[in-house]
């Protein structure tokens, strides 16, 4: 079967789709959407594969459904809180329990009982409890206001909200999420868990097979699937009633199959104003940026094999990134693409401009975008290098900048806070402090030293900040300098700063304390005028465009994705390319060990190979499906009309990688890993009989 090729026709695939690839105003088209659970489109659903979720069906969904704080999705697949996600999600946890003799990555884990599982301190998972509607409180709060005024009254109230909610419990997280740009927002309760296990993972080179080259791509070979299992206070693991059951007859093409996860980010409804400068600043930036630190982690890789092992993690998260980046950037700068996303603006303003009502809510809106938009793009590359830290690329200095703010906004009332060091945010906070992952000093060194070599070259060297962080040094000597003198490479040295508070960060001579406050006025200015300039702005002026799209089309509308769980419905189905070639929804195992070249990326571990003899070679391995996902949903679980798992997500097609901006029913594809392939996996390769008997198999 042929494989689309990333190298030489991502720019064709892309073009391709786009002529259909955006999100009507009035309505979604069939299979698209990522929709929140309490607005499912049900006549839709019911219309097009006559079925439709009923309350006890969507009760469950939400209850089995989980969320990996640290950016995944997961879900509940036995009474004893087992939960299913990626291998590519449980990354962090794989390198903080390795070590040079036994490489977790490499090697895989399999916990043989459940006193053998293995504690990944620094994941949370959550579970969401209920969802509440508090638009009127924080429209109530922001009336009238704008700019900083804006800011700071939607900043207080959301961190009233969220305080009250949680009520200082730290087993409950809240969150109040912003949906349709400002239009609504709702209130996020979950149960917050921060004692997971690990219970299985296998070899990267399964959960990864195919590497850079075949991401997102199709076919796929890939077992990206592990096993975690949630513990409560008492050290036992919780119950979990309502789980997903997995199936054991799979999903045949055209079966209907919901997919509910947290999809991170998407930008459907943004502006003609606002998607500009994400081609023209944004994007071509970050596909800078991310290509010359890929080259950097290749090279340090290169110096030996334990240089290798500590940086595979960073360097498949870049060049997943590289790749997501560099199909945006061609999306937004296909002409037929941006006509379409025109043409559905134009229409919106046509039909506002229509209504006299409508016309008088909606204002100045579109024009006060635009002004926000041009403001963004002058401090963007700014905020990017100071805020967001891109200048300062270190695990060891994102230490240092979080005692040092911790420090600052506690001293403050809530209502105050920067709004990660809101009281309902600070046990997340603790919990990545007290985090042992070990932090490696050589792969510290590289990027921090890129990272300065970076902020130098966007400011110049003459530059007064530049200066004062670098001195006489180069970026590398200051950067060896800073990582090898820090202490923060010590939880216990990090929580004792945390719990000493102003006093003890103040008295600190840490020297990446001292960087990190150093920094620190320079980047809250640059974050406090994106806030009060740019987000303000842009959330008021797009609440109004909202309320006027409401008036029009009601809630036939999804919102763009934020993190807060949604539900997808599509198909398992193949697609036709451009070419006419047509690409098949289901591989094999047969296909998998035909693929295996013995060299890295296409090479299997042994247990693969041992395996062979004993594999059923027709069982199908990984498929594709209609769904609409994003990024976010990695390890969100694929199940059928009963409720049963039937796949695990972990991957889009090429056409996918438009889908930040729209999605094209004829070739966006979401790639899982069938339940099938992973029964055959754990029962033929690991022989795992205590999980595939827990999971009812």
């Amino acid at each position: 079967m042929p494989r689309l090729n990333f190298h030489t026709t991502l720019a064709a695939a892309v073009a391709a789709s786009l002529s259909a690839a955006f999100l009507p105003v009035g309505s979604a088209r069939a299979d698209e959407g990522m929709w929140t659970l309490d607005n499912l489109p049900k006549a839709a659903i019911q219309k097009a594969y006559g079925f439709t979720p009923d309350p006890a069906w969507i009760d469950k969904v939400q209850r089995a459904s989980v969320r990996l704080a640290g950016g995944c999705s997961g879900s509940f697949v036995s009474p004893d809180g087992l939960v299913m996600t990626n291998h590519h999600c449980i990354t962090d946890c794989l390198s903080e329990l390795s070590t040079a003799e036994n490489d977790l990555m490499r090697n895989g884990f399999l916990a043989p009982k459940r006193d053998g599982e293995r504690r990944c301190a620094g994941m949370e998972i959550n579970q969401l409890q209920s969802i509440t509607d508090v638009t009127t409180d924080v429209e109530k709060a922001t009336a009238g206001k704008t700019g900083a005024a804006f800011n700071e009254a939607r900043r207080a109230a959301t961190a009233e909200i969220e305080k009250n909610c949680s009520g200082g419990d730290a087993s409950v997280r809240c969150d109040v999420v912003t949906l349709y740009q400002g239009g609504r927002y709702h209130l996020y309760r979950y149960a917050r868990y921060q004692d997971v296990r690990l219970a299985f993972a296998p070899e990267s080179a399964i959960g990864a097979f195919g590497g850079d080259p075949d991401n997102f791509n199709f076919p796929r070979y890939c077992l990206d699937m592990a096993l975690l299992r949630v513990y409560g206070a008492d050290g036992k693991p919780i119950s979990s009633p309502q789980h997903f059951t997995w199936s054991k007859r799979g999903a045949d093409a055209g079966d209907l199959v919901f997919v509910t996860g947290h999809p991170g980010a998407t930008n459907r409804l943004d502006t003609i104003a606002e998607l500009g400068a994400t081609r023209d600043i944004v994007a071509p930036t970050n596909n800078i940026y991310l290509s010359e630190l890929r080259g950097r982690l290749i090279e340090f890789g290169r110096r030996g094999a334990e240089e290798e092992r500590i940086s595979a993690e960073l360097l498949q998260g870049i060049e997943n990134g590289l790749k997501v980046w560099r199909g945006r950037a061609q999306a937004l700068s296909d002409p037929e693409f941006f006509r379409t996303k025109v043409e559905s603006e134009e229409e919106l303003r046509g039909a506002i401009a229509a209504d006299p009502k409508l016309r008088a809510m909606v204002g100045d809106a579109y024009d006060r975008i635009e002004a926000a938009s041009r403001t963004y793009r002058a401090i963007w590359p700014r905020s990017v290098m100071l805020e967001t830290g891109r200048g300062f690329n270190s695990d060891l200095f994102r230490y240092a900048r979080q005692l040092v703010r911790a420090a600052e906004e506690r001293e403050k009332p809530n209502a105050q806070r920067l709004r990660e060091y809101g009281e309902a945010r600070l046990p997340a906070l603790k919990q990545r402090l007290a985090n042992p992952a070990p932090v490696h000093e050589s792969l510290e060194i590289a990027t921090l030293s890129f990272g300065l070599e970076k902020l130098r070259e966007q400011f110049g060297p003459d530059n007064a900040l530049v200066r004062q962080v670098l001195g006489k040094r180069s970026p590398l000597q200051a950067a060896e300098e800073l990582v090898r003198n820090t202490r923060l490479d010590e939880p216990e040295y990090r929580m004792a700063l945390y719990e000493g508070g102003r006093k003890a960060v103040d008295a600190s001579t840490d020297p990446m304390i001292a960087l990190a406050k150093l920094v620190d006025p320079e980047a809250r200015a640059v974050r406090k005028r994106m806030e009060e300039e740019v987000d303000s702005v842009v959330e008021e002026a797009q609440s109004r465009i909202a309320r006027a799209r409401f008036a029009l089309y009601g809630d036939n509308i999804y919102p763009d994705a934020t993190f807060s769980l949604r539900l997808s419905y599509g198909a398992v189905k193949g697609w036709e390319e451009p070419d006419g070639t047509k690409v098949d929804p289901f591989t094999t195992f047969a296909g998998l060990y035909a693929r295996d070249t013995g060299a890295p990326p296409f090479d299997l571990p042994p247990t693969w190979e041992a395996a062979r003899d004993r594999v059923a070679m027709s069982v199908p391995f990984n498929a594709v499906t209609t769904n609409d996902v994003i990024g976010g949903n990695s390890g969100s679980p694929a199940i059928d009309r009963e409720g049963r798992v039937v796949g695990l997500v972990f991957d889009g097609n090429i056409h996918s990688l438009a889908g930040d901006y729209g999605y094209d029913p004829r070739r966006n594809r979401t790639v899982i890993v069938d339940v099938r392939g992973m029964t055959e996996a754990l029962r033929s390769v690991y022989r795992a009989d205590h999980l595939l008997k827990e999971l009812g198999l």
